[in-house]
C-alpha cells in the first residue's frame, strides 16, 4: 500500500485561467522577529488543484460547504486518455467505472502545468463523456487539465447539473497506472463558496497482473 499525492503545491507563481486574479501569500510574521510564522493568502477559487461545485455554473446549485462529506472520498477509476484531444465515450467502454466512482481521467497534460499552452492547447473532455459518466452514476470526474472543457462549459454544466463534483489541475495521475486498487480521498476546505482548493490523495493498493508482467 503506498499514498499518492494528485496535488499542485500551491504557491505565489502557480499559473492561473487567463483573466483570473494572480494568487497572493504573503508572509505576515517571522519566527526570528515576531516569534512565530504567520502567512495571508488572497486568491481565486479557481487556481491549483480544487473542485467546482454545482454554483460555479449554475443557478440555484449548492455551495460546495453544503456537498456531504461522503461524496469526498470513494473508489478511484483512472481513465488513460493521453494523445487524445477529445475525451469520448469509448474511453468508458474500454474501462467502465461503477456507481459511486471518483473518475480520475489522465491526459498527461500535466506535464505543461507551468507553460503558456496548458491554458491554451488542453485536451477536452466530451460532451457523449460526460453523459455516460452520469450514465453510470460517478460522484466526482477529475482531470490534469485547467478544465473539461471550453465556453460555453457544457461538460461543466452536465455534470454539475447532476451534482458531480470536478476537480481541475490534478497532477501525478501517472503514477497510478497498473494500480488495481484505487482509494481517492479528495477533500476541499469547507469554504461557503461555488469552489475551493482541494486536496487529494491516491491510496493504492494493488498493481495488476499485466503490470507484474512487464
Amino acid at each position: 500500500m503506498k499514498y499518492i499525492d494528485l496535488t499542485h503545491t500551491f504557491d505565489a507563481e502557480m499559473p492561473v485561467y487567463p483573466g483570473d486574479p494572480i494568487p497572493e501569500l504573503v508572509q505576515m510574521a517571522d519566527l526570528h522577529k515576531e516569534g512565530y510564522t504567520d502567512y495571508q493568502i488572497k486568491t481565486g477559487m479557481h487556481v491549483g488543484t480544487h473542485m467546482d461545485a454545482p454554483l460555479h455554473m449554475l443557478e440555484g446549485g449548492k455551495w460546495l460547504s453544503d456537498i456531504a462529506v461522503e461524496k469526498f472520498i470513494g473508489k478511484g477509476c483512472l481513465i488513460d486518455a493521453r494523445g487524445a484531444s477529445v475525451v469520448n465515450a469509448n474511453f468508458l467502454n474500454k474501462r467502465p467505472a461503477k456507481k459511486g466512482d471518483i473518475l480520475l481521467v489522465m491526459t498527461g497534460f500535466s506535464e505543461k502545468y507551468r507553460q503558456p499552452e496548458y491554458y491554451e492547447k488542453y485536451p477536452e473532455i466530451g460532451e457523449d463523456f460526460a453523459g455516460k459518466a452520469i450514465e453510470l452514476g460517478v460522484k466526482i470526474v477529475g482531470i490534469d487539465t485547467p478544465s473539461p472543457d471550453r465556453p460555453p462549459f457544457k461538460v461543466h454544466k452536465l455534470l454539475l447539473g447532476k451534482e458531480i463534483l470536478i476537480i481541475e489541475n490534478l497532477t501525478n495521475l501517472e503514477l497510478l497506472i497498473g494500480v488495481s486498487d484505487l482509494d481517492i480521498f479528495a477533500l476541499p476546505a469547507k469554504l461557503h463558496t461555488e469552489a475551493a482548493p482541494v486536496r487529494v490523495i491516491a491510496k493504492a493498493l494493488g498493481v495488476s497482473v499485466e503490470d507484474l508482467l512487464k
